[in-house]
């Protein structure tokens, strides 16, 4: 069936397409609907909830010890399968359960964990409700969940409940009344739940999140991040996502589905939630043409995707502002055919740093005044040396033999281990975990508006004027064995 040109941009909540899911058979919960159209949660005028009886904050709150950490994963598509190799090779790591609604794939897993010298973890998958009785083991202190996005919320939820942590692959949920959720169930249950937000740990960013806390670009004013990914031959492949989950999204509804990877460094850099907090967002999108144009090229008609019309933008960028006067410009776009980038630029007044640019090694490139005032770029490599993260000088050379996306993953797993067995506070909590997947709903909601701004709630509950440590912390070591 071709496109149907009859779809409305305009449809973007509630009534945007699902066409093709029920064909794909997605697992699980079927075609999950459109996103909802509850763009502001029942909130104060300063766009916080009240806390509910009985729940307190989780800002600062330290993990409890723990001799080893034991991890479950649920979910091993493309990356559940590579992450679970990292959580077995950190110091003081170990996978204990394994769960997919496709049980060969988790006996496929363990198989491997055992091959590699590993304990061989239980095995659970059959049906939708295997990871709730994973859960109910009592050796397992960490979930780790990679299933598709529409399963996050669930999933993460149930895992607090189970009285574990839980670490969610971007995003944790797809709907504000779903992250207020996430926050008030961990602050209920007094167990941390955050996003899995590896490119946080990119060297790169961590380095210009260094620049920014010492000053070199001056006030920062802006920052603009994204994930410029041309994803369109995965989209439309047989084996890469299961049941096609991905490419279904952009039939239901035009949001910015996945703007975590270059929004949350930005923020992270801006001490968003540390001392300054987003207070609006609006969006823009470009029409939907890049998948349609895709498939009629390359796809042929007997496939599945033909049934399916296409209604999220190619392009979508969100403009956010903070309560501080700086401006966040977030895009994403997997539709089109472009080289990958998450932009990753910071600015101020005296000075500007942009990833994805320059020609050496480090890829990006700096003008910073005084040193800089002749109108020309300068490589970042001498500023990424001495700005280097310690979690970078520490586990630089481990990350780069054990872990994926250039070593960052292998970081992310190390620093979620030694936070839990040093008894630490996590650097990424729920908060910034809501805060970042937000843009979803709220550019659903903003486009629905014809591009009119829409408040950000604070998740934090007027937490955010304190300023405290985050992303940018101080050295620590492995803990050789904490008491449980």
């Amino acid at each position: 069936m071709p496109e149907k040109s009859a779809v409305s941009r305009r449809s973007v909540l509630g009534g945007a397409l699902a066409t093709g899911a029920a064909a794909a058979g997605v697992v699980g919960v079927g075609a999950p609907p459109a996103l909802a159209a509850d763009a502001v949660e029942p909130a104060t005028t300063s766009g916080w909830r009240p806390h509910r009886p009985g729940q307190k904050s989780m800002i600062g709150v330290p993990y409890e010890p723990h001799r080893t950490v034991r991890v479950a994963v649920v979910g091993l598509g493309q990356r559940g399968t590579g992450m679970t190799t990292g959580w077995s090779v950190v110091p003081g790591g170990v996978v204990t359960a394994v769960c997919d609604v496709r049980t060969e794939r988790a006996e496929r897993t363990a198989d491997r964990l055992v091959s590699a010298g590993k304990p061989r973890p239980a095995v659970y998958g059959g049906d939708d409700n295997a990871y709730r009785r994973m859960l109910r083991r009592d050796d397992i202190d960490l979930v780790y969940i990679a299933t598709p996005w529409e399963f996050h919320h669930r999933q993460g939820r149930d895992a607090l409940l189970a009285g574990k942590h839980a670490i969610v692959e971007l995003p944790v949920a797809t709907e504000l009344h779903e992250l207020w959720d996430l926050v008030d169930t961990s602050e209920r249950t007094r167990r941390h739940l955050f996003l899995a937000e590896n490119c946080s740990y990119g060297r790169n960013e961590l380095a210009m999140l260094r620049m920014a806390h010492e000053g070199l670009f001056g006030d920062v004013t802006n920052g603009h991040g994204g994930y410029l990914h041309d994803l369109r031959a995965l989209l439309f492949s047989d084996t890469y996502y299961t049941d096609s989950w991905r490419r279904l999204w952009h039939t239901r509804s035009i949001a910015s589905l996945y703007p975590m990877h270059g929004l949350a460094p930005i923020a992270a850099a801006m001490d968003v939630n540390r001392g300054d907090r987003m207070t609006t967002l609006r969006a823009t999108a470009t029409e939907a043409r890049g998948l349609a144009d895709y498939r009629a090229r390359h796809v042929p008609r007997s496939h599945p995707s033909w049934r399916e019309t296409y209604v999220n933008g190619d392009l979508v960028t969100c403009l956010i502002e903070t309560q501080r006067g700086r401006i966040i410009r977030a895009e994403h776009d997997v539709s089109s055919p472009r080289p990958y980038s998450r932009i990753n630029s910071l600015a101020g007044t005296r000075g500007i740093f942009e990833d994805y640019a320059g020609t050496s090694r480090t890829g990006g490139r700096v003008y910073l005044e005084p040193d800089h005032t002749d109108h020309r770029w300068r490589d970042f490599e001498r500023l990424r040396t001495e700005f280097d993260h310690w979690l970078w000088k520490k586990v630089g050379d481990d990350a780069a033999d054990n872990g994926g996306h250039g070593g960052m993953d292998y970081i992310l797993q190390w620093r979620t281990v030694q936070q839990m067995r040093a008894g630490l506070v996590p650097d990424i909590d729920v908060y910034d975990s809501a805060v970042w997947c937000a843009p979803i709903p709220l550019s659903a909601a903003s486009l629905r508006a014809g591009g009119r701004p829409v408040p950000v709630p604070d998740f934090t509950r007027g937490s955010w004027v304190n300023k405290r440590p985050g992303l940018d912390s101080r050295p620590s070591d492995m803990p050789a064995a904490a008491t449980r």
